[in-house]
């Protein structure tokens, strides 16, 4: 019997940024994806790895400066376990490609289909990308010549194997041809990378999207609404144990990376109660520092709970990584109590000009802030 165990990743996109992260939060952003291929170091050896697969979009494009890179290398290369690259369709295997600036002891590119031995009786299959989008199914091209084998064979791609509409796309992998393969011998698994989101695709088990193992982009946490990433942040250990060309045991484990969390979030709000309990579930996330949130929030408001939740938007925004509205979705309307207006004690030219405000108010974000400045003052005074 030949067994191996192995960690499965992909799109660790080294070099990404993201516009609504400023300044040092920015900087944290980046100083945790170059800690998750640490993180991916600790997890090899904890779980007696041998090897180390990227499935591709290990850099975010071909032409980061030399500090991404060398800081990227350095980190591969002080994976206890060597580690096997794929290029994807970020980074592809062109001219400028940035894998020519990244070998070194430990780490390796898959650049072509060519078997690659791993250990004895444990070899690689890639289908790299060698450009930005390919124009066939590269997974059936690397797989169509081979045999079955009484060794274990672990295929690596990047792309989708399911479409996403009701045409597929030539470079979609061919699932039911993948399958067949397994069921052949011919391949004991296909690692797969470009889907964020931890997933395993097909009936056979042994067809599995890593995800990437930090979070890049929102989990859309509204009711009724299942989208974005919905798993990210895991690499996977595959195990593989094999006694003949048709008998392949096939284990894999979910494992945590990520430390950041992308949240999209949608709340009705039209009381003070509620207003509270939107600010409560901002409060109860732990890690703050790298949390990024946008948020929707939908009703009506009168001016003391409007106060009131921008007094904790105004708290809590400086201690996220972000934290920021969905301008688009927004829909929250002012519409001030009888009781409030009549607090105010205002006449004359005031009470005109806070009648003319409030009524455009629901239009003019500028006559929505004076309402509230007119309205803190008065009380003030």
């Amino acid at each position: 019997m030949t067994s191996t165990r192995f960690l499965h990743t992909s799109d660790l996109q080294l070099g990404m940024t993201r516009w609504f992260l400023e300044g040092e939060a920015q900087a944290r952003f980046d100083e945790a994806r170059i800690g998750a291929i640490d993180r991916l170091g600790e997890i090899a050896g904890e779980y007696d790895c041998a090897f180390i697969v990227v499935a591709g979009d290990v850099f975010e494009h071909n032409s980061l400066n030399q500090r991404t890179t060398g800081r990227a290398l350095e980190a591969l290369r002080r994976l206890p376990v060597p580690v096997y690259l794929l290029p994807g369709n970020h980074d592809p295997l062109v001219a400028d490609s940035i894998f020519y600036r990244t070998t070194g002891e430990g780490v390796h590119v898959i650049a072509d289909t060519e078997p690659v031995t791993v250990a004895e009786g444990v070899e690689l299959i890639g289908a790299p990308l060698t450009a930005k989008r390919a124009t066939t199914d590269l997974v059936r091209q690397a797989l169509a010549p081979l045999e079955p084998t009484d060794g274990i064979r672990v295929a690596v791609g990047h792309g989708q194997a399911e479409s996403r509409s009701n045409d597929a796309s030539p470079d979609q992998i061919d699932l039911a041809f993948v399958e067949q393969r397994l069921a052949e011998g011919t391949i004991d698994y296909l690692a797969l990378g470009d889907t964020h989101s931890t997933r395993q695709v097909g009936t056979s088990g042994r067809v599995w999207f890593s995800g990437a193992p930090e979070t890049t982009d929102f989990h859309d946490l509204t009711e009724g609404v299942e989208g974005g990433e919905t798993d990210s942040g895991n690499a996977l250990v595959v195990t593989v144990d094999k006694t003949s060309a048709t008998d392949a045991a096939v284990e894999v484990e979910k494992v945590p990376v990520g430390q950041w969390v992308f949240e999209a979030l949608t709340r009705e709000v039209s009381s003070l109660e509620d207003v509270e309990e939107f600010l409560d579930t901002l409060r109860a996330y732990e890690r703050k520092a790298t949390t990024v949130l946008k948020y929707a929030l939908r009703g009506t408001l009168d001016m003391t709970a409007t106060r009131r939740l921008e007094a904790g938007l105004e708290e809590l925004e400086p201690v996220f990584a972000s934290l920021r509205p969905r301008e688009r979705l927004m829909d929250l309307h002012l519409e001030p109590g009888a009781e409030e207006l009549a607090s105010l004690d205002i006449a004359g030219f005031a009470a005109s000009a806070m009648e003319d405000l409030i009524g455009r108010a629901e239009q003019e974000p500028v006559a929505r802030d004076a309402v509230n400045l007119l309205f803190r003052l008065t009380k003030e005074a």
